[in-house]
């Protein structure tokens, strides 16, 4: 693992520095003022709170078929966005309740895509995540999808917790088996490579994972012209940032951990057939949904993912009768400024006051002082939208009704839209059309991250990984995988698959 990244936290320039501290957030646009909504702290959350209460949809439950929000982009990219996350922050310290100062906050991921949220500290320091081999420990057998499916290994507990690198990669069912591909990958690697050392093998793991997020995962998400931008030729040019810039190495804006990379939110369905028999709700829904798709205990050995229905190893014909749907590959959802009903009202286990996940978004974003969306849209040379432009709802096709703009939910955003509402509406006026692989090619409408989102998702992505040493783009910026340079997502998991 990395050591220091960038300057030493605020408060702790006089103290001894640990080798676990990993680095600092920060902001890519520290001249720009902090957004105000209101004329009193308390006017504010409650402008904020009314927007997040717009922003989330009403109760859809989980379901199979066609469905209107649909995207053009695999389920599966939602969760590996998910994942993405984990392996890149944890910030344990800030606070709705108070204003954070992003100097101030230390990041305890490194800032940096290198699967220390798989290797955790490695077999010398946390052997017992790993087989005395070198290879990773694997749970129980599970059922419903692949026929060598397991849970992820666990402690004996009452509660039996994951024993992995990083213990959110075991807070949803689905998380949690994409976890256990890359232990799985790992192992597979290791297998197939038997003369090399383990560092070796982990950097074959970490530069294909490093290729299917700049190559696949990146392009799904963020317009094509965005990046293109960022290129000179075909390969990605450092030179071409225009505002991630750091002294030493890099460190986590702010503007990207709490707006732009908050896209995921809005990806994810209300429910997930997860195999023939399987179909469930995110969290509870009672009565008519006990169960939900929750974590943190040992997985239900019926729910073992068939991933052909989260991303396409396969080509999957159906008819369009319910037995033939239960079989589809799902899609995400839509990237716009609605949120289903279940992340409205996130369990108590999960969060509280306020429940809502629109609206701790958005209370997040304001406490850690972000500027507008038109204010940094100003910054980066871009016009900005218009607030008849900002909408807030689905981004179906020729929704009935229209959806409003932001100003009908308060005056106070005229002009003055918080910057992951804003970023989530601009992604709404940059639709393009993907196909999806089915039997008969069908084109969806696929909103994607556009120059103001897009440029700030794009950007620290490529900087954490040009600001990497141990990055395929800072050693080899020619390599690709041995299968060519269309390795994508469903390749990764064919390969952990074994196929």
């Amino acid at each position: 693992m990395s050591g220091r990244h960038g300057e030493p936290v605020r408060g702790l320039m006089s103290a001894k520095t640990s080798p676990l501290f990993q680095g600092r957030f920060g902001r890519l646009f520290r001249t720009l003022p902090p957004a105000r909504f209101g004329p009193t702290d308390a006017d504010a959350a409650s402008n904020l709170a009314a927007l997040g209460k717009a922003m989330s949809a009403g109760f859809d439950p989980p379901k199979d078929g066609k469905d209107d929000e649909e995207s053009g982009i695999p389920a599966l990219y939602t969760y590996f966005g998910q994942f993405i996350d984990h392996d890149l922050t944890f910030d344990p310290s800030s606070s709705l309740q108070k204003r954070n100062d992003p100097d101030a906050l230390v990041d305890f991921r490194s800032p940096a895509f290198d699967l220390d949220s798989v290797y955790g500290r490695g077999p010398d320091d946390q052997p017992y995540i790993y087989d005395g081999k070198n290879a990773f420990l694997l749970g129980e057998p599970i059922q419903g999808g692949d026929p060598k499916a397991t849970d992820l290994p666990r402690n004996n507990a009452p509660v039996r917790r994951a024993l992995i690198g990083d213990p959110r990669n075991d807070e949803n069912t689905i998380v949690s088996q994409l976890q256990g591909l890359f232990l799985r990958f790992h192992n597979r690697t290791l297998a197939d490579n038997p003369s090399l050392p383990f560092s070796e093998v982990q950097q074959l793991v970490r530069f294909h994972y490093q290729f299917v997020v700049l190559n696949d995962f990146l392009p799904r998400i963020v317009q094509a012209d965005v990046l293109k931008d960022l290129k000179s030729g075909r390969r990605y040019d450092q030179q071409k940032l225009r505002f991630f810039h750091w002294k030493n190495e890099p460190f986590m804006p702010v503007e990207f951990s709490a707006a732009a990379y908050r896209l995921g939110h809005s990806m994810v369905r209300p429910g997930y057939r997860l195999n023939d028999n399987v179909l469930q709700p995110i969290f509870p829904v009672p009565p008519a949904f006990p169960e939900g798709l929750t974590g943190f205990r040992a997985m239900n050995p019926a729910w073992g993912i068939d991933w052909g229905r989260f991303i396409d190893i396969d080509i999957r014909a159906y008819d369009g009768t319910p037995a033939e749907q239960a079989k589809r590959l799902q899609l995400a959802y839509r990237i716009d400024t609605s949120l289903v009903n279940p992340l409205s009202v996130l369990p108590p286990s999960v969060a509280t006051n306020p429940s809502s996940l629109a609206e701790r978004n958005l209370l997040r974003g304001w406490r850690l002082g972000l500027p507008s969306g038109q204010s940094v849209a100003r910054a980066m040379g871009v016009r900005p939208l218009a607030d008849k432009d900002i909408l807030i709802g689905q981004a179906v096709d020729n929704p009935v009704p229209p959806p409003g703009n932001i100003t009908a939910v308060s005056k106070v955003f005229e002009k003055n839209c918080p910057l992951w509402t804003y970023i989530l509406a601009e992604a709404m006026q940059h639709k393009d059309p993907v196909k999806i692989p089915v039997t008969e090619s069908v084109t969806i409408n696929t909103p994607k991250l556009g120059p103001v989102g897009g440029r700030i998702v794009a950007e620290v992505f490529l900087g954490l990984l040009f600001g990497d040493r141990n990055s395929f783009l800072s050693i080899d910026p020619f390599w690709q995988p041995a299968a060519g340079p269309d390795y994508r997502l469903k390749d990764f998991v064919a390969y952990a698959l074994g196929q």
